[in-house]
C-alpha cells in the first residue's frame, strides 16, 4: 500500500483528557495551565514532523436537568476547567517551524467579525500556520446561560446560523480586499489603495455585518477549515465548508460509509479539491504486547460510569443514570450534539444500559488501537485499508506526552515500513499546503472562492 497519510495529535486545555485521569500520576491536572507543558508537547511534533496540533474546546459544561453544574463535572473534572486555547497559539507557532495548530471556535455565540478578526491575526502571526475547526457548540444548555440566553436556536438552525456565520469570514477574509490593495508605496504615499478595498454589506436571516475588514490579507486569507459534524445536517456542513473532516471512527465499516457519503456530499456541492478525513485513534503501544494490554486496561479503569454519565449529559443533554437501563436508547431525541447518540444508533438498537457501558469503554475517542509496534503499524494499516481515510489524529491517554511520545518512536516508522508516511517526511508552508493544499489559499471550488475580486 502507497499512502501519505497526514498525522496530527488531538488535546484539549483542560485538566483531563476525553477520560478523567487527573489521579493518575502521568495525568496533567497539575501542568495544563502551564505554558511549558503544552511548548513541550507542540515542539515534540513539530520535531518529529507531524502536520498539526488540533485543541478541541467548549464554553459549555456538564450540567443537571436545572442547568447547573454537575457535583461530578467539579470533583472529577469531567469537561470542566478548560482554558481557551487561542491564547497560547502564537507562543507554540513561536516555539515550533512548521507545526500547524487547529483551535475551535463556535458559530452559535461568537460574532462573525470578531471571529475574522481573530483568525486573519493569528494567520499573520503563525505565517500561515492556523487552522479553524468549525463547530456549532457542544453543550448548549449552559453556554445558552452563560452568554445571556434562554436557550439556543435547534440543531439544525444552528447549522443555519453557521452557514451564514462562514459566509461572512468568507467575505471578510476574502472579498474585502484585492490582491494588489495593501501597497505600501512610501514614495506615493499610499499604505493602502482605498479603491481597492470593498465593505461587507450581509443582512441574513441570522447574521448582519457591514463595513470593511480592518484586517490586511494575511498568508491564507481563510484560515484551514476542520470540522467534525456527523449527523446529516453535520455531514452536509461539513462537506460544503471544510478542507478537512474530523471523525471519530468506532469500527471500520461505518467509518468507511461515513467517510464515501462526505465525499459524494462534497461532490454534490461542486467541491473537486479533495476533502480530506481524518480519523481519532487512541494508541497504546509498547513492545511487550502484554505491558500494552495491561496499560489500555488501566486506561480504561480510570473512566468509572458516574463519569460516563456527566461527559454523555453534558454532550447531548441526556441523562443516562435517570432513564430506564433496559429502555432503547433510539427512544431519546437531542437538539444539543448529536454525535453520541447517533454513533450508537446507526449500527443497532442498543439499550440505555448498553450505551452507558460503550460509552464508558470508548468515550468519544475513536479507534482504540493497542499492541507492540508492528501490531499497531498492521492495525493502522487495516483501518486505511477499510476505511479510505487520509490520516489519523492521534489522542492522549493518561495525559502527558507519554501517548505522543510512542507514537513518534514506535509508530512512526511503522507507518513508513508499510508505504503509509513517506520517511522523514517533512513538509513546509501554510498549514493548507502542508495537509494538501495546492497553494496557500482556498481552491476556486470552495464556496468561499466566490467572495473574490475579479482576477
Amino acid at each position: 500500500m502507497t499512502r501519505d497519510l497526514v498525522l496530527g495529535v488531538f488535546e484539549m486545555l483542560y485538566p483531563n483528557n476525553a477520560h478523567p485521569t487527573w489521579r493518575h500520576p502521568h495525568a496533567r491536572a497539575d501542568r495544563y495551565t502551564d505554558l511549558d507543558h503544552w511548548l513541550g508537547l507542540a515542539t515534540l511534533l513539530d520535531d518529529a514532523g507531524l502536520e498539526f496540533l488540533f485543541f478541541a474546546d467548549s464554553y459549555g459544561y456538564a450540567t443537571d436537568g436545572a442547568g447547573d453544574l454537575l457535583d461530578v463535572g467539579a470533583r472529577h473534572g469531567v469537561q470542566f476547567g478548560q482554558l481557551d486555547p487561542m491564547m497560547i497559539v502564537t507562543a507554540l507557532t513561536a516555539a515550533t517551524r512548521d507545526l500547524g495548530i487547529v483551535v475551535t471556535s463556535q458559530t452559535t455565540v461568537e460574532a462573525p467579525y470578531a471571529s475574522a478578526r481573530r483568525f486573519a491575526t493569528l494567520d499573520h502571526l503563525t505565517r500561515g500556520r492556523i487552522g479553524w475547526n468549525m463547530v456549532t457548540g457542544a453543550s448548549p444548555n449552559s453556554i445558552a446561560r452563560t452568554f445571556g440566553q434562554q436557550v439556543l436556536p435547534d440543531h439544525a438552525a444552528r447549522y443555519d446560523i453557521a452557514d451564514e456565520f462562514a459566509d461572512i469570514c468568507y467575505q471578510l477574509w476574502e472579498g474585502s480586499w484585492a490582491d494588489d490593495a495593501l501597497r505600501g508605496d512610501v514614495a506615493g504615499d499610499v499604505w493602502a489603495d482605498p479603491a481597492r478595498i470593498r465593505p461587507v454589506d450581509h443582512r441574513g436571516e441570522h447574521r448582519t455585518s457591514t463595513g470593511v475588514f480592518g484586517v490586511p490579507p494575511s498568508p491564507q486569507r481563510t484560515p484551514t477549515l476542520f470540522q467534525a459534524g456527523t449527523s446529516a445536517r453535520g455531514r452536509d456542513f461539513a462537506a460544503l465548508h471544510a478542507e478537512v473532516v474530523f471523525l471519530q471512527g468506532t469500527s471500520t465499516a461505518s467509518c468507511a460509509e461515513h467517510v464515501a457519503d462526505l465525499r459524494r456530499r462534497a461532490e454534490g456541492h461542486g467541491r473537486t479539491d479533495g476533502l480530506r478525513v481524518v480519523t481519532g485513534v487512541s494508541v497504546v503501544v509498547d513492545p511487550d504486547a502484554g505491558r500494552a494490554a495491561d496499560l489500555r486496561a488501566e486506561l480504561d479503569a480510570q473512566f468509572r460510569p458516574e463519569d460516563a454519565a456527566a461527559l454523555y449529559l453534558a454532550n447531548t443533554g441526556i441523562d443516562l443514570l435517570a432513564l430506564d437501563p433496559d429502555l432503547p436508547i433510539s427512544t431519546q431525541s437531542t437538539e444539543q450534539g448529536r454525535t453520541a447518540l447517533e454513533r450508537f444508533t446507526a449500527t443497532g438498537e442498543p439499550t440505555v444500559a448498553e450505551v452507558l457501558e460503550k460509552f464508558r469503554a470508548h468515550g468519544l475517542r475513536g479507534f482504540q488501537v493497542t499492541g507492540d509496534p508492528a501490531s499497531v503499524g498492521d492495525q493502522l494499516a487495516e483501518i486505511v485499508a477499510a476505511t479510505d481515510v487520509d490520516g489519523f489524529m492521534f489522542e492522549p491517554t493518561f495525559g502527558d506526552h507519554g501517548a505522543f511520545v510512542d507514537v513518534v518512536e514506535h509508530v512512526l516508522p511503522e507507518l513508513e515500513r508499510r508505504g503509509l508516511r513517506t520517511p522523514g517526511r517533512r513538509t513546509t508552508g501554510t498549514l493548507r499546503e502542508r495537509m494538501g493544499g495546492t497553494g496557500p489559499r482556498l481552491p476556486a471550488s470552495h464556496p468561499a472562492a466566490a467572495h473574490r475580486w475579479p482576477a
